[in-house]
């Protein structure tokens, strides 16, 4: 009778420690679904920093862009402006040389 309870004791004992073993693992899964999780939303925060320094080196490449184009713009402006003075100097050259060369041929005349 004495050997019977020792065996149920013994086996209610090993069932305790299963049972603690089990909530061990238990708790030691939900901790590893927890870091797995955490993991995750910081390799999201990580892919969302990245998205966004990407689009500010995007924004970048075009403010540099709109740069370039405005001082090429700037540029043809003024080129075509010089143009534009130069040929009125030399049109005002001209018409003085000949003014000059029909005020020599109406005195000559």
């Amino acid at each position: 009778m004495s050997l019977l309870v020792f065996l149920l004791v013994l086996l209610l004992v090993l069932l305790l420690v299963l049972l603690l073993v089990s909530l061990l693992m238990s708790l030691l899964v939900l901790l590893l679904v927890l870091l797995l999780v955490l993991l995750l939303v910081l390799l999201l925060v990580l892919l969302l920093v990245l998205l966004l320094v990407l689009l500010l080196v995007l924004l970048l490449v075009l403010l540099l862009v709109l740069l370039l184009v405005s001082l090429l713009v700037s540029l043809l402006v003024s080129l075509l402006m010089l143009l534009l003075v130069s040929l009125l100097v030399s049109l005002l050259v001209f018409s003085f040389f000949l003014l000059f060369v029909l005020d020599l041929f109406v005195l000559f005349l």
